[in-house]
C-alpha cells in the first residue's frame, strides 16, 4: 500500500564490520610513515590512526602510540607511504634522517618535516627531495603538547603548493589551522618570527606579575584588565605565567613542560642567526635570547616551562 513500504537503510547501517576509524574533512585513506614520536610525534600520530590512516612509525627511544606500526627503521617506516612525517630535535637531525629515508620513499610522495629547524637545512633537504622525484615541506607546529594532544596544532608550511594540498587533510586532523606562507623555508621563517614575538611576550608578562605584585596590585584583577586591554597576548589570556589565573596552564603544575624554556632558548636562536644573516636590528628578540640564555644554562630554567621566567624575575630586584 502507498506510504506503507519500508525503506532499506544503507547496508554499513548496524553492520558490524563498520569501520569505526573512518578519514575525516572528507580525505581518503593514506599510508603515513611518522619519524620521531617524542612529546610532539606520539599524539599527533594517534590522532592520524583516529581518524583512519595507516600509520608506520620509526623513533629509537619512543615508544608506539596505539595504533600506529613499529617498523625496525627509518627506511622501513617510510616504505611506500604517500607522507612521511618528520619531527626531530633540530636541523642537522634532519639532515641526517632525510639523507637515510629519501632514496626509500615512493616516487610522488610528500617528505613533511614538523620540527623547529633553521631555513639553511630545510631548503636543503627540500632541494635534494625534489632531486628523488618527491615533494617537501617544511611544517613547524605552534601549540605544544596540549594542541598536539588535542588536535588543535597550528601549521605553518612552506613548500609546492600541490604539495601543500595533499597533505592539507591531514593538517586538518592533527591541528585547527594551517596556513601555506610560501616556498621551501617559509614555514621555518614564520616559525621563528612568531616564536620570538612570543619569548619577548611571555618575559614582559613576567615582568608585569613581578612588578604588580610589588604595587600590592592582585593577580586576578591585573589579569582581568590586561587580558581585555590594550596590553593582552597570548601570553597573558591563554598561557597565563602565574599560578590560579586564568585558563589552567604549566604553572598550576609546577611549571612542567607544555613547551619547556631549552625550546624556546633554540627557536631564539634560530631567530638571531636568521636576523644576523639578514642584518635585521632585533633588540628585544636578541635581549629574549639573553635571558632565556641565562635562566637556561646558568640557573634553573632547563627542565621547565618556559613560563617559569616567572619564578627568575619574580626573585630579583633590579640589577
Amino acid at each position: 500500500m502507498p506510504g506503507s513500504r519500508r525503506l532499506t537503510p544503507p547496508r554499513w547501517r548496524g553492520c558490524s564490520n563498520r569501520s569505526a576509524a573512518r578519514p575525516r574533512y572528507g580525505s581518503k585513506t593514506m599510508k603515513i610513515g611518522f619519524i620521531g614520536l617524542g612529546n610532539m610525534g606520539a599524539p599527533m600520530a594517534a590522532n592520524l590512526v583516529k581518524a583512519g590512516h595507516e600509520v608506520t612509525g620509526y623513533d629509537p627511544k619512543a615508544a608506539m602510540p596505539a595504533g600506529v606500526t613499529a617498523a625496525p627503521s627509518a627506511q622501513a617506516a617510510v616504505a611506500g607511504a604517500d607522507v612521511v612525517f618528520t619531527m626531530l630535535p633540530n636541523g642537522q637531525a634532519l639532515r641526517n634522517v632525510a639523507t637515510d629515508i629519501i632514496p626509500a620513499m615512493a616516487k610522488g610522495a610528500v617528505l613533511c618535516d614538523c620540527s623547529t629547524a633553521d631555513v639553511a637545512n630545510t631548503r636543503t633537504v627540500a632541494e635534494d627531495a625534489e632531486a628523488a622525484g618527491l615533494m617537501a615541506l617544511d611544517a613547524p607546529v605552534s601549540g605544544g603538547t596540549v594542541g598536539a594532544t588535542n588536535g588543535t596544532l597550528t601549521f605553518m608550511v612552506g613548500g609546492p603548493a600541490a604539495a601543500f594540498d595533499k597533505v592539507k587533510p591531514l593538517f586538518g586532523v592533527m591541528g585547527q589551522k594551517a596556513v601555506h606562507c610560501g616556498g621551501a623555508g617559509a614555514g621555518q621563517a614564520a616559525k621563528m618570527c612568531n616564536n620570538m614575538i612570543l619569548g619577548a611576550t611571555m618575559i614582559v608578562t613576567c615582568e608585569a606579575f613581578a612588578l604588580g605584585d610589588k604595587l600590592g596590585l592582585d593577580r586576578q584583577k591585573l589579569f582581568d584588565v590586561v587580558s581585555t586591554s590594550s596590553g593582552n597576548s597570548w601570553s597573558m589570556s591563554t598561557y597565563c605565567p602565574v599560578p590560579g589565573v586564568g585558563p589552567k596552564t604549566p604553572a598550576d603544575n609546577d611549571y612542567l613542560p607544555g613547551f619547556a624554556s631549552e625550546l624556546m632558548l633554540k627557536d631564539l636562536r634560530l631567530a638571531q642567526q636568521a636576523a644576523i644573516a639578514t642584518d635585521t636590528d632585533t633588540s628585544i628578540g636578541t635581549l629574549a635570547a639573553e635571558l632565556y640564555e641565562t635562566f637556561v644554562e646558568e640557573e634553573d630554567g632547563f627542565g621547565l616551562d618556559f613560563s617559569a621566567m616567572m619564578l627568575r624575575i619574580e626573585g630579583r630586584g633590579r640589577d
